[in-house]
């Protein structure tokens, strides 16, 4: 990969040599220093014979995704269970950004792309021509990691909705207590999770 594909020197990468393309889904831990923002790159290879449309259950999470044959596009969070088609042989490569962090990334607010399916190249952040569909699965990956690198570093989560998403995702915790210890009214807190996380807290 040469410098205009990476944008340069930039943020440390994961280890993204190779891709096991059986069919079958994974997932690679990626650089320390990103997982407060990215929970995981991934890869979903669907097999010769193809299969039923694969049931995306919400997560809060919003994930990157390079589909080969098509290009980017950025999942955005659900509300309920989605399929996804999985026609015979294709391979997607995603990084997942944890809850709050993808509307900072995508440049974006998240409660717009709720239930979403939206082309890389229709948002500002996303640099889509350096993920035609025509690369291979294992440069796919390489270029999936940079990119999901780059944007955690250019544009961070805000800190106090990563807080707010760690304490609420205790599940016995109340929005109006956790908006009380960071110091802002649940009103601020829920505008800000809507807008970073796609939800309200």
């Amino acid at each position: 990969m040469n410098e205009a594909d990476t944008g340069g020197a930039g943020p440390p990468r994961c280890q993204t040599e190779t891709v096991d393309t059986a069919p079958g889904y994974r997932e690679l831990a990626p650089p320390a220093v990103f997982r407060d923002q990215v929970h995981c790159l991934w890869v979903q290879v669907v097999s010769p014979e193809g299969g039923p449309p694969i049931l995306v259950l919400p997560d809060g999470c919003t994930d990157l995704i390079w589909q080969s044959g098509a290009g980017a596009f950025v999942a955005g969070p659900d509300t309920g269970p989605a399929p996804a088609p999985a026609p015979p042989q294709t391979v997607f490569v995603g990084a997942r950004f944890r809850p709050g962090a993808g509307g900072p990334a995508f440049g974006v607010p998240l409660s717009e792309l709720l239930d979403l399916r939206v082309d890389a190249g229709d948002l500002p952040g996303i640099p889509a021509r350096r993920l035609p569909g025509s690369l291979s699965p294992a440069e796919a990956l390489r270029r999936v990691a940079r990119i999901a690198a780059e944007l955690a570093t250019d544009r961070p989560a805000d800190p106090l909705v990563l807080a707010a998403v760690r304490q609420l995702g205790r599940g016995s915790t109340r929005a109006e207590l956790v908006a009380g210890r960071l110091g802002i009214s649940e009103r601020q807190l829920r505008r800000r999770c809507q807008s970073a996380a796609g939800y309200g807290p």
